[in-house]
């Protein structure tokens, strides 16, 4: 495909490694006969490196087919995570570096993943937009604080820490945008 014709959402192949086009920006030159650029911003697959490229509008670029399948955590198997797929059952093993910071937000049962393959081999998790979550060790609220928004850090089930409003106590369920990491409301 030429990069004129590239998308969002792409996974491309660059330099013998899979890449996902994340942001395109498209740049017209003042003078005659200038060619249009293309910059791209792509994240490794499934490493999640970024790489700026730019490319003239009739430069190729190659694109991989990215198959994206519906899929529930199952379970671990050693140092892997097990996510099987909605619709056929087949199971899917995601190793530890694939799954990343990720792995802080998979909790037993979890659906609403989606595992993307490449020639039928995993290379990325998905996580769907917001998780709930137990808050197991968070300090106690502070009596006779003000109405300021302020937040303290707290442990939660999977073991991952992040920062909670003053007023959440343990074992209050919450919940977190998978995205940015923070906290985004009681559950």
């Amino acid at each position: 495909m030429k990069a004129a014709d590239a998308k969002k959402g792409n996974v491309i192949e660059h330099n013998g490694a899979l890449f996902q086009i994340r942001d395109i920006e498209r740049s017209s030159p003042t003078a005659r006969g200038g060619n249009v650029t293309f910059r791209f911003t792509l994240y490794g697959i499934p490493a999640g490196n970024k790489l700026d490229l730019s490319l003239r509008a009739d430069d190729d670029m190659s694109e991989v087919e990215l198959v994206r399948r519906a899929a529930s955590f199952s379970y671990m198997d050693g140092e892997a995570f097990v996510f099987m797929d909605d619709e056929d059952y087949t199971q899917f093993m995601l190793d530890a570096s694939l799954v990343g910071d990720a792995a802080g937000y998979i909790t037993e049962g979890l659906t609403g993943c989606y595992v993307q393959l490449v020639d039928d081999a995993p290379v990325a998790l998905q996580l769907p937009p917001s998780i709930t979550l137990d808050v197991i060790e968070t300090a106690p609220e502070m009596k006779g604080a003000t109405a300021t928004k302020r937040s303290k850090p707290a442990k939660l089930s999977t073991g991952i820490e992040i920062q909670v409003p003053e007023y959440i106590v343990n074992g209050d369920k919450i919940s977190i945008n998978t995205l940015t990491g923070e906290y985004a409301g009681r559950a």
